[in-house]
């Protein structure tokens, strides 16, 4: 098994920056692609962004694109996410995962097994 843990969660004010940050510990040799993903009340949960864990490639959703910026890597076992220019949209709780390949469906939530217990973030207006 892998365990993540998220931390950096809190309130921003728009315009703000937050680093949040997952901690991978257990069968990380398992591990090819990480990702953040997040869920605002009402909503479902969505893709934010993702990494290559061996192989550094990365992918964005749309609405972050720009603004946010994920890294990490097998070295240390630790994504970040750094988030700036906040807006009130991306009031969420924010998980990362992992998952053992990359491939075209590593923005679907069914391609990772395992999930951390989420961080809040609020963006105030």
């Amino acid at each position: 098994q892998v365990q993540l843990v998220e931390s950096g969660g809190g309130l921003v004010q728009a315009g703000g920056s937050l680093r949040l940050t997952c901690a991978a510990s257990g069968r990380t040799f398992s591990i090819a692609v990480m990702a953040w993903f997040r869920q605002a009340p009402g909503k479902e949960r969505e893709f934010v962004a993702g990494v290559s864990w061996r192989g550094g490639s990365t992918d964005y959703a749309d609405s972050v694109k720009g603004r946010f910026t994920i890294s990490g890597g097998s070295a240390q076992n630790t994504m970040y996410l750094q988030m700036n220019t906040l807006t009130p949209e991306d009031t969420a709780v924010y998980y990362c995962a992992s998952g053992t390949y990359w491939s075209s469906s590593h923005r679907s939530s069914a391609h990772y097994a395992y999930w951390g217990q989420g961080t809040q973030v609020t963006v105030s207006s």
